[in-house]
């Protein structure tokens, strides 16, 4: 029904964080250095937006498939009666928050053994090509 709204919405929140936090401006104070690590972690984080918005958009077009999504108000046909809004809120509590932290678990897993082959292979000094 709407389970896909809450992963759309944690990377809305991830989009805007990332937006305040790295800000153009303040790049022009930070060391050579530090700005190729803050670019490493800016890439990181987009990894979680694109992962985010692409499982929303592709959970967002099944439903429309299914009928679930209408392109017209109110958009959810579960809007449509009272009886099924508690069902399409337990839905979104259940399977939407379930995907949401699945598909922040699955990135930070990414991001992590990224990080212990890395770490691996400047331990043994081979280059990144």
């Amino acid at each position: 029904m709407a389970c896909f709204t809450i992963p759309l919405a944690e990377a809305i929140v991830v989009t805007v964080v990332k937006a305040v936090a790295f800000k153009k401006n303040s790049d022009s104070i930070i060391e050579e250095s530090k700005k190729t690590k803050i670019n490493i972690i800016r890439e990181k984080i987009g990894l979680l937006q694109k992962m985010l918005y692409g499982g929303s958009f592709l959970l967002a077009i099944e439903h429309i498939y299914h009928g679930e999504v209408i392109l017209v108000p109110p958009f959810l046909t579960a809007m449509k009666s009272a009886e099924a809004i508690p069902v399409m809120l337990h839905e979104m509590a259940t399977v939407g928050v379930g995907m949401a932290l699945l598909t922040t678990a699955v990135w930070a897993i990414i991001v992590g053994a990224g990080s212990i082959v890395s770490s691996k292979n400047k331990k043994l000094g081979l280059k990144k090509e």
